[in-house]
């Protein structure tokens, strides 16, 4: 995982003269995929989730409407770009492959894999349905969910297996990265609420909303679990090295992602379960949405000033800042969906004020990513600074 980069360039390797044949070792080859890990797959998620949480916002701002397609269509390219450098990379350097899934910093990342897929297909059925047509875009959207909800749900489960059994990481090295896979359950249920609708009434439409409630659960529960070791580490040990500060971010996607699904699933009740049910998920979606989101805000705070801190500290870039994107999307969507069913233009602009945190930070991390690709620091093997091991002061 590129998580620390390096300024300087890799050396080309020499050409091969006529006749030659190929003898060096695998991982020889194809150096530039060596080491890109799946926190790539964050790139896909923070770009997909700027075109996705604009459309969402409860105002509309003229000419906005293109600018969302363009970003849409780039989070498509990213996917499919990452997608074949990731299937290169298990394809030419299988042992750093099996050395991320075994290590407890790089296997939850796994759950990116999930939430990127999701989030293209999300973004395809609200965005890009006006460039592919309904059809074409319902199809995308279907084969992505199910693709990245499969990925997930297994995520999910391996993730936390390996930390048992082969990872056993040491007491006070809790990182807000655990919460990664159980999040794209929660990532399926919000994108699977857009999803009900299209489903012949009847049981299929039911058992759709309903699994999309148990994943729901599954990923809140799960989330209950993780976050106070996070807090506990923080707590105990301290801020997180200067690298890794941008993480604590990571702990609004469940935050922001569980206010979202509940208000999109309240949307796609009607016509799905029966009348007093479908009431009660409208009242549950502002009972539930309207607490976590305070607590959201909170976190954004606390996070906010670490992060501070570890700028004032000298922190530099890395893919870590990724985790500025899709998290503070996902906050707001949820409140967009709660300004929707309040009709609150307080909740309205926290919407706006949190998209345009979005869109800056993106940019940054656009940016900062491009030239990193394009100079060979992130594609470089990474090389641990001695500030980014030790605690900050």
């Amino acid at each position: 995982m590129a998580i620390f980069p390096q300024t300087r360039t890799p050396a080309p390797l020499p050409l091969p003269a006529a006749g030659w044949t190929d003898t060096r070792p695998v991982a020889r080859r194809l150096p530039s995929l060596r080491h890109v890990g799946p926190n790539w797959y964050a790139s896909v998620m923070g770009t997909a989730i700027v075109a996705s949480a604009g459309v969402a916002l409860p105002v509309d701002v003229p000419g906005l409407r293109g600018a969302y397609t363009a970003v849409w269509a780039l989070s498509a390219v990213l996917l499919a770009t990452v997608l074949a450098a990731r299937a290169g990379h298990w394809l030419h350097h299988r042992d750093q492959a099996r050395a991320h899934l075994l290590d407890p910093a790089v296997a939850p990342f796994y759950g990116c894999l999930a939430m990127a897929l999701l989030a293209v297909g999300g973004a395809t059925l609200t965005v890009g349905a006006e460039v592919v047509g309904v059809r074409a875009a319902l199809a995308v959207d279907v084969v992505l969910f199910v693709a990245g909800t499969a990925i997930g749900l297994v995520a999910a489960v391996v993730v936390p297996y390996l930390m048992v059994v082969r990872h056993r990481p040491a007491p006070g090295t809790a990182s807000p990265v655990w919460l990664l896979p159980l999040v794209a359950p929660m990532v399926s249920a919000s994108q699977g609420a857009l999803l009900v609708a299209h489903v012949p009434a009847g049981q299929g439409r039911e058992a759709l909303l309903l699994a999309c409630y148990a994943m729901f659960g599954l990923s809140l529960l799960a989330t209950l679990v993780v976050l106070p070791l996070v807090f506990a580490r923080l707590v105990h040990h301290g801020p997180l090295p200067l690298a890794l500060t941008p993480t604590l971010f990571l702990v609004l996607g469940p935050l922001g992602q569980s206010t979202t699904a509940v208000n999109q699933l309240a949307d796609a009740a009607p016509g799905a379960v029966a009348g007093p049910y479908a009431s009660a998920f409208s009242a549950f979606a502002v009972l539930y949405g309207v607490p976590v989101m305070g607590f959201a805000l909170l976190w954004l705070a606390l996070a906010g000033a670490i992060v501070l801190r570890a700028t004032r500290d000298g922190m530099g870039f890395a893919m870590t800042w990724w985790a500025f994107t899709f998290p503070v999307g996902t906050c707001v969507t949820g409140a967009a969906g709660l300004a929707r069913h309040t009709g609150l233009d307080a909740l309205t602009w926290l919407a706006v004020a949190l998209y345009v945190f979005l869109v800056v930070a993106w940019a940054v991390a656009g940016a900062r990513t491009l030239r990193g690709v394009v100079s060979g620091a992130l594609t470089a093997a990474p090389v641990p600074p001695a500030a980014a091991t030790a605690h900050t002061r």
